[in-house]
């Protein structure tokens, strides 16, 4: 059985093996212990889509309708109301901190054994307004089928995310095959508690760590302490990931993927707001990164339908 069955053969695909045989091959020059063979992934449009907008949004905005009814002044207190009413014009008006209030009021007051249960339960019930399936299911094939050859070749994957650590790790070790303990995420505060059931970890209406943008390198330092070999992004917030990689010693491999293929998923780049890919492109032509245009280069998007 072959790897990469997904990808066409063109310069992607070609980059990424001559890369990964280089670094992986003994007696190669650039060979590297599989010790420091590193990979690191963005998640939200890199290893699975982010339109119409971030899953972990809909979940919280699915979170904040089922809270609301121990809320009735939500009704008229915004953003919650914007929610409510599907007001996605006043939902995007109210920014960061309208997305911060409904991250805390979502997120937090609960034990992370229970928070465990509800993103458990959304992930295996909630369906894609587009596609009509579960959010799992539109994470990407190629992607897939690269974690795996990496893995063959001993290396690491890590996902290195904006979203939520405790999110991402319900559901990543069966979706990507990536064990919980290696996913770097953004976080809230948890503090430890001693109640009549025993000890417990109670999640905080408080941001404990952002990792996006310029946090994604220092979190790689603290939570994985070895600079990637290679990184997979998909926009500017993952720009910072991608100049430590490739500013590493020997042979590194920064990657980005291009979303170009609107009649499969969607295309979008400079002008996408948060998901914007635009200095990093530039970056990527002017330093000769691998760009990956879905479009041309993945016979297939998603995993087929079961």
């Amino acid at each position: 059985m072959g790897f990469l069955e997904s990808w066409h053969d063109g310069d992607a695909k070609g980059s990424i093996v001559e890369f990964v045989e280089a670094v992986t091959t003994p007696g190669s020059p650039d060979f590297v212990p599989s010790v420091e063979r590193v990979a690191a992934f963005d998640n939200d449009g890199t290893l699975w889509s982010e339109q119409p907008v971030a899953f972990q949004l809909l979940f919280a905005m699915d979170r904040i309708r089922d809270l609301a009814r121990d809320h009735p002044e939500w009704k008229t207190q915004q953003p919650f109301q914007a929610v409510l009413e599907n007001d996605q014009k006043a939902l995007a008006a109210g920014g960061m901190p309208a997305l911060a209030q409904l991250l805390a009021a979502s997120h937090a007051g609960n034990t992370t054994t229970e928070f465990d249960d509800v993103v458990h339960s959304w992930i295996t019930t909630a369906r894609h307004p587009r596609f009509d399936r579960h959010f799992t299911e539109l994470v990407y094939q190629p992607m897939l089928e690269l974690l795996d050859y990496l893995r063959a070749k001993g290396f690491r994957t890590y996902i290195v995310s904006g979203g939520g650590i405790e999110f991402l790790r319900v559901w990543v070790e069966a979706a990507y095959g990536i064990p919980r303990e290696q996913v770097v995420g953004s976080s809230i505060k948890t503090e430890f508690v001693m109640t009549e059931k025993g000890p417990e970890l109670r999640r905080l209406p408080e941001v404990d760590f952002f990792d996006d943008r310029e946090g994604k390198p220092v979190a790689i330092n603290r939570f994985i302490g070895r600079r990637p070999l290679a990184a997979f992004g998909n926009s500017d917030g993952d720009l910072a990931m991608l100049q430590w990689t490739a500013a590493g010693e020997g042979r590194r491999l920064p990657v980005l993927i291009h979303h170009t293929d609107a009649d499969r998923e969607w295309a979008y780049d400079r002008e996408a707001g948060a998901s914007s890919l635009d200095k990093a492109l530039d970056e990527a032509a002017a330093r000769g990164w691998p760009v990956v245009d879905m479009a041309r280069d993945w016979r297939v998007i998603y995993p087929p339908q079961a």
